[in-house]
């Protein structure tokens, strides 16, 4: 290869790379403009109302022609009808006298036998020609002047374009006048929204003068931070309420500790004391971070539960049988009760029980009697666990599920437990599709039922009998 070739070759190649790096940068430099190039709502709806009338003119405008054109065949019809069966002339030109169309024209001449019935157009000059056979043997050529139709068609298509054009030019100059009245609510919402942080999640959505969807819009957002505030407000009390009740045997732990460490360890009976109580507060925090466990579970959703098939009087037994090993001062009975076959997890179901009869134990003065029972009615197991302790308050009955929440008895026991148990007792027993209900009396004691759904039972032993 020449060397005036390969030079040709190469200055080619350069400005191919040239054109191609410019090429790149303009197109960056579009990018760049257009990903940063935002529209406001209003505008966009502009936009769109505007595409939507140009997409409807054109169908209208080509509709309106046909009708126009339809709306004249009748005319044409009758004039070429009203001709042929005239009399013919005899120069063979009709004058206009005899053709009521001013814009048109006839003639006769030869007919072909032949021939057939014709229509044709000439654009320029703009006519519509029709031959047609004359009463008369021959031929009736009958020509209309199209250019004051087109030109008054015309005239009209481009008044209808031109109003067109003035509506989407409104339209768009008034896009503003949209954004205040229309889609001030949604203004107001984005407002709203950039103020909400931890501190005033109180703050809600006026809903005065909104209508329709805007509204809905509204309300749904508003009642989603109904459930955001409660739900914070109730993660920000269980942080505050654990943090105490962990303060507590934590401060406690630290005081025998440190008596221990200064003088506590050399005297025996301090010894032993310190021991004791470092022991059971322990035991106390084990219990709480347990309970703290299992409701942080169940609030993530992961709580997971072993169903097994069972009878539930079995389970009520054995929370007997234990009670009254443990608690020999008070005096604990097994009602006469059915046998109920259940599908459940067999340890969260003894876990309920033992966490009512605590419950019994704490509020039952020494020498109190606790009944358990079993009964079956309709689809329904029912436990039920009561004492003859001093009873619940009507006000304080809403209340006792609650996370932390203890009465005034309960602080003032020497054992109140943290006010965790019978808010875990209900998430078990409502994780099982059942109710977990409670009835007390002031002075005369209270009942907790524990209603799930039975399974059909089979045949089963006799009743069991008092213990």
């Amino acid at each position: 290869m020449s060397k005036k070739k390969q030079k040709k070759r190469k200055a080619k190649k350069q400005r191919e790379r040239g054109f191609n790096r410019a090429s790149s940068g303009i197109h960056r430099v579009l990018t760049k403009l257009l990903s940063s190039f935002r529209l406001s709502l209003t505008f966009r709806i502009a936009l769109h109302y505007c595409g939507q009338l140009l997409r409807t003119t054109i169908p209208a405008l080509l509709l309106l022609t046909l009708v126009l054109a339809l709306l004249q065949v009748p005319f044409v019809q009758q004039d070429v009808l009203r001709l042929q069966t005239a009399p013919a002339p005899e120069n063979g030109i009709f004058t206009q006298a005899d053709i009521q169309n001013s814009r048109a024209d006839a003639y006769l001449t030869a007919w072909d036998p032949n021939a057939e019935v014709r229509l044709s157009f000439h654009l320029w000059p703009l006519e519509l020609i029709i031959t047609t056979p004359h009463d008369s043997g021959q031929a009736l050529i009958v020509t209309y002047q199209l250019r004051d139709a087109v030109l008054v068609w015309l005239m009209l298509m481009l008044t209808l374009l031109f109003c067109d054009a003035m509506r989407l030019f409104s339209f768009l100059r008034r896009h503003h006048r949209l954004d205040r009245r229309v889609l001030a609510p949604i203004r107001d919402i984005t407002d709203m929204a950039a103020t909400l942080s931890a501190s005033n999640l109180s703050n809600r959505i006026n809903v005065a003068g909104m209508k329709n969807e805007l509204k809905d819009l509204a309300t749904v957002i508003n009642t989603m931070l109904d459930r955001i505030e409660r739900s914070y407000n109730s993660q920000k009390q269980f942080v505050s309420d654990a943090s105490h009740e962990l303060r507590t045997p934590i401060a406690v732990i630290q005081g025998y500790i440190s008596m221990l460490n200064r003088w506590g360890k050399d005297d025996p009976t301090v010894l032993e004391e310190g021991m004791q109580a470092i022991a059971q507060e322990t035991a106390s925090m084990k219990d709480l971070v347990e309970s703290l466990l299992f409701l942080a579970r169940h609030d993530k959703k992961t709580l997971l539960m072993e169903t097994s098939r069972f009878d539930a009087l079995d389970v009520v037994a054995e929370v007997h049988k234990e009670a009254a090993m443990v608690t020999p001062e008070n005096t604990f009975n097994l009602s006469p009760s059915d046998h109920c076959l259940v599908t459940a997890d067999r340890g969260m179901l003894k876990q309920v029980m033992r966490i009512l009869c605590d419950n019994a134990v704490k509020y039952t003065p020494k020498g109190g009697i606790i009944t358990m029972g079993v009964a079956r009615q309709g689809g329904l197991c029912i436990l039920t666990m009561t004492d003859n302790g001093p009873g619940i308050p009507r006000d304080e009955l809403p209340k006792i599920f609650e996370r932390f929440y203890r009465s005034d008895s309960a602080r003032k026991a020497e054992n109140g437990g943290h006010g965790l148990g019978l808010s875990i007792a209900r998430i078990i027993v409502m994780a099982h599709g059942g109710k977990l209900r409670v009835r007390s009396k002031v002075g005369v004691g209270t009942t907790f039922s524990v209603e799930l759904k039975t399974d059909a039972s089979p045949q089963f032993p006799a009743p069991a009998s008092n213990a």
